[in-house]
């Protein structure tokens, strides 16, 4: 643990820089940090006679699953199971070895952490690390070795089921939440296993669609986070996804596993197969998988178990092929200190320390859309009553939906929050509001990748509207809790569209005639389409599949204990048909689907073409105002080599103190090539007290500016004038600033 918290204290002095670029001083503490997650040549010894002693059925056992969460050890040797846990949002709760029964344990018990999209709201680099390594303990403490997280893909649509768990629609976002988080976590012993690579951007026809992106926008927007997890996070693992990319599935794709991942980017590393994404043999290894996870069929069933054998046998593929996947695996276990004597961390869980770290990301996510009433944070005085309205208020989502979730111990809900933080005078009248009600026969079958997210039964029930409306009615303030639940969003299935379900609108608007002190917020993962929702009522705020405290981080948001800070990490959508997939007609397509907007996507989408989103990347508001003024550079002009220094002064015009993150976009009038008209390269997260300010520098290595030049196959920057956009969001743009690269 001593290891753990030394690495705290560095991450908090080098990730205080949320745009996380180097500058010489800091690059030196960089590399101290990621140190310890390079995958060294120093066990080559060790692992050589491991090997040499080994059988081949020895070897083989070690390539696939043989339980629904380890791959084989060889016990004579003292070679352990590579043990995993499923974790997006916290260790997920034993699950029985041979299928997907829950093992019935009283010790699995876990902190509920936010989801992705919550992290990347935070917009806080910090919070990455703070994620990844709260996480990294609870997996010591069960005794795991491997996480198969983070997730990084990019949100292509607003209607992806997992939209919830990735984090964004911005690659450079994504990377810098991805990288602290991983390292977090792999300093304590754990590996990440980062996923899906790649181009894996929806749930509908998941397991065998064809992904047809062209490579400059691969390059630029779908692997960048990936690329980086390599590079500075140094990642230990990298899970395959399910679909096909140009072809070929991409658990046996030479291209991507082999060419991009190995050979350019030098990853030392596994790749582990989603569960049953596997579809050959000897092509599979050859592509350069090494480990076959999945479910359907018995172990030694498996694409590298009895028929690997066979074909080793055979001679359609060489036992010194298998010896390098093994030899691949062994360096992972030692580097962990799964093997090898050294002393590993121990770990924690379910503490009351992670239910803080919990409660830190919750507090800083949470988004404040609308306060034109000024009506938060709420004031308390002459306020004897509340009406809290809505399912939503008492909902549950730890353990929901299909795939990973968390068996906890606490999930304080919004009504719960409220209960924790209201004076006893206060009286809560709570009303359900609607129901949460599916059509059975277009429920959907969870399992089932199809676009066949559940039809929603929409039309309140009289009895429970009435019963709103009279809680609303009597009480002094009413809180509407809306939105959506992990039951609705979901892997497995995309979303059909973005109306809120279940007659929500039609509730709110019920309520706000009887009350017009009426608070709406809304818990989601994901986009939906509020434009008229959002003009009826004047206080609106985001919230999110929030972790164990999210309803007392929520609570202390409405009354004021906490000043939000969130910005939306994707485009809220005045309509689907204006977001960039579902304007080019290339969502879901059937057995392939081409990314016809290409490098526009999300607000480079919106930007370029100008469409006015309904709330715009990057946008949140405070209980305060900020200025921001003097922004400069350190210079006028910059080599390739470069890094550009770009200082701003944040003031806090307000009366109580608050967080504000400076956003710097870059942009290229006269550029030879086609660009977005703005792109985010930079983003720090600073607090100010009122009155007060502070002065935010971002450092942009010039090579950030690059293109990925198809031609050429490398990245190239384009000399001339560029502008740099500094503002709190996409489309709020404070200062500008010109600048020359030669």
């Amino acid at each position: 643990m001593k290891n753990t918290i030394k690495y705290v204290a560095m991450a908090v002095s080098i990730l205080a820089f949320a745009d996380g670029h180097a500058q010489s001083a800091k690059s030196k503490k960089q590399q101290t940090i990621y140190k310890g997650n390079e995958i060294t040549s120093e066990y080559d010894t060790q692992i050589s006679k491991l090997i040499s002693q080994m059988t081949l059925e020895e070897k083989i056992g070690m390539l696939h699953g043989n339980s629904m969460f380890s791959s084989g050890g060889v016990k004579r040797l003292g070679i352990p199971e590579l043990k995993m846990a499923d974790g997006p949002l916290g260790v997920r709760e034993e699950i029985s070895r041979d299928n997907w029964s829950p093992a019935g344990l009283t010790n699995d018990f876990a902190t509920y952490y936010p989801a992705g999209g919550a992290l990347a709201a935070t917009w806080n680099s910090e919070m990455g690390y703070t994620f990844g390594n709260s996480l990294g303990q609870e997996m010591r403490a069960r005794d795991k070795d491997m996480l198969l997280s983070p997730a990084i893909n990019i949100v292509r649509t607003p209607l992806g089921g997992r939209t919830y768990e990735y984090m964004s629609e911005d690659p450079f976002l994504n990377k810098k939440i991805a990288v602290p988080l991983i390292v977090g976590l792999q300093d304590n012993d754990v590996m990440a296993c980062v996923k899906h690579f790649a181009a894996n951007n929806q749930e509908t026809n998941r397991d065998f669609v064809d992904v047809q992106i062209d490579e400059r926008a691969l390059r630029e927007i779908y692997l960048p986070a990936f690329e980086a997890s390599v590079k500075e996070a140094k990642a230990y693992s990298i899970m395959g996804a399910y679909n096909k990319f140009r072809g070929e599935y991409l658990c046996e794709n030479d291209y991507m596993l082999n060419k991009v991942l190995r050979d350019e980017w030098g990853f030392k590393g596994i790749v582990v197969s989603d569960w049953a994404a596997v579809h050959s043999t000897v092509k599979s290894l050859e592509s350069g998988l090494d480990v076959e996870m999945g479910t359907p069929k018995k172990f030694n069933e498996f694409f590298l178990a009895d028929k690997l054998l066979a074909a080793v046998k055979n001679g359609e593929i060489s036992e010194k092929e298998i010896d390098k996947h093994v030899n691949r695996i062994l360096h992972t276990l030692y580097q962990v200190k799964a093997m090898g004597g050294k002393k590993r961390v121990t770990g924690s869980i379910s503490t009351e320390a992670h239910y803080q770290d919990a409660y830190k990301i919750a507090s800083e996510a949470i988004v404040l859309l609308k306060n034109d009433n000024k009506m938060l944070p709420l004031k308390l005085d002459g306020v004897k009553s509340i009406a809290v309205i809505g399912n939503n208020a008492t909902k549950v989502n730890a353990l929901r939906g299909f795939g990973a979730g968390v068996k906890t111990k606490r999930e304080v809900t919004p009504l719960d929050g409220l209960k924790n933080r209201l004076p006893e005078s206060i009286k809560i009248n709570y009303a359900e509001g609607y129901l949460e009600r599916y059509e059975v026969k277009n429920k959907g079958n969870l399992g089932d990748i199809t676009m066949n997210g559940p039809v929603t039964i929409d039309q309140l029930d009289p009895v429970k509207l009435q019963e709103a409306i009279e809680a609303a009615k009597n009480s002094d303030v009413a809180v509407v809790f809306a939105g959506s639940n992990r039951d609705y969003e979901t892997e497995a299935s995309d979303r059909r569209g973005l109306h809120l379900p279940f007659g929500q609108e039609e509730l709110i608007k019920k309520v706000l005639e009887v009350n017009s002190r009426t608070i709406v917020v809304l818990i989601a993962g994901a986009p939906f389409q509020i434009d008229d929702l959002s003009k009826k009522t004047n206080t609106l705020v985001w919230s999110w599949f929030n972790g164990s405290e999210g309803g007392n981080a929520l609570a202390d948001v409405l009354l004021g204990k906490t000043n939000p800070s969130g910005k939306l990490p994707w485009t809220m959508p005045k309509s689907i048909m204006d977001s960039p997939a579902h304007a080019t007609n290339s969502f879901p397509g059937d057995k392939t689907v081409e990314y016809k907007e290409g490098i526009l996507v999300g607000y480079r989408w919106f930007d370029t073409k100008n469409v006015a989103p309904l709330y715009p990347f990057g946008y949140g508001l405070s209980y305060t105002t900020f200025s921001f003024a003097g922004a400069k550079t350190d210079k006028a002009s910059y080599g390739v080599d470069d890094t550009i220094i770009v200082s701003v002064t944040v003031k806090n015009t307000g009366k109580v103190e608050g967080k504000e993150v400076v956003q710097l976009y870059t942009s290229k009038s006269d550029s030879k090539i086609e660009r977005a008209a703005q792109e985010l390269k930079g983003f720090q997260k600073v607090s100010v007290s009122a009155g007060k300010s502070s002065t935010v520098t971002i450092q942009v290595p010039v090579k950030e500016l690059a293109y990925y030049n198809v031609a050429t196959k490398s990245w190239t920057v384009e000399p001339g004038k560029y502008t740099l956009n500094i503002g709190n969001s996409s489309r709020d743009i404070k200062n500008k600033i010109d600048i020359v690269i030669k």
